[in-house]
């Protein structure tokens, strides 16, 4: 009995061995060697963002979203820079847009009925800032708040046509002059990009990724090249090619000029090259023609 029981055992510990020798351990190996690979790529990434300035690739997804069929239908047809991408970024483009949808929530205010319209030309208009990165989403934000016109604000009681709220996590417009900003398109004055701009210049001073460092550190590039520049900055005042609310402080100045530069891409470039470079590369703006 004794012998009997001692020969359990053995062979027990020989199966643990042999469980241990040819599966523990080789799972444990390539855990290993997978973290070890990640960690290499995120470091050679962010070597590449610092030396380049831009992320080493911007589109990699498991399944691409599709809209429906009346959403598509909005994006194709009433937002005209959803025509001038490539069939290949538009793909992307539909599925980041279709992501925002599902993540973010619509809240009507003032008995305002929210549409497919409205829910369209918003999240596109997440997506078109947030393009030229691979991290599209934006972690203070998950839900956006309609008014039919301009509302009254707590945050300074004042009357707004947009705000930011990052405690809220809410961005919130005044829909009529959403359709204001995409009707007219060339006044440099578009108050739905005007507070995204905000809501992604706020979100990455408070992450750290690759994103946030190449936004953060080309707004830094912008302001070092004004800071050592004071004619150009002289320059920038005089022209009132930028309206006079951009000079109210870092964050005003970074929507404004935003703002100018997707709406009036080629004036800007005409005028200002070199900061017109400088905001291109702070987005990774390298599609649509900009």
């Amino acid at each position: 009995m004794l012998l009997q029981l001692l020969l359990q055992t053995k062979q027990q510990e020989e199966l643990e061995r042999q469980l241990i020798y040819e599966y523990i351990i080789p799972i444990g190996v390539v855990l290993i060697a997978i973290f070890v690979v990640y960690k290499v790529v995120r470091a050679f990434q962010f070597f590449y963002a610092s030396r380049f300035k831009k992320p080493l690739f911007n589109h990699v997804y498991f399944r691409l979203k599709k809209l429906t069929s009346l959403q598509l239908s909005i994006l194709k047809n009433e937002y005209s820079f959803f025509r001038k991408l490539s069939p290949k970024h538009q793909v992307y483009f539909e599925h980041r847009v279709a992501t925002f949808l599902n993540e973010t929530t619509f809240i009507g205010k003032q008995e305002l009925q929210i549409t497919e319209q409205m829910k369209v030309i918003i999240a596109a208009t997440s997506t078109l800032l947030n393009f030229g990165f691979r991290n599209y989403r934006i972690k203070l934000l998950d839900k956006v708040l309609l008014y039919p016109k301009a509302f009254y604000s707590r945050l300074n009681e004042n009357m707004h046509k947009g705000e930011f709220n990052p405690s809220y996590k809410a961005i919130v417009l005044s829909w009529e002059d959403v359709l204001d900003g995409y009707s007219i398109d060339n006044d440099n004055f578009n108050v739905a990009i005007h507070e995204f701009v905000h809501a992604i210049h706020l979100d990455c001073l408070n992450q750290k990724g690759l994103k946030a460092a190449i936004f953060i550190n080309g707004f830094s590039d912008i302001a070092h090249f004004l800071e050592t520049h004071p004619d150009y900055k002289s320059r920038l005042v005089a022209s009132k090619y930028f309206r006079d609310y951009a000079y109210t402080n870092q964050f005003e100045f970074l929507s404004v000029i935003i703002e100018t530069f997707i709406e009036t891409p080629e004036e800007f470039r005409s005028q200002f090259p070199e900061l017109y470079k400088l905001v291109k590369q702070m987005l990774n703006f390298n599609f649509a023609n900009y």
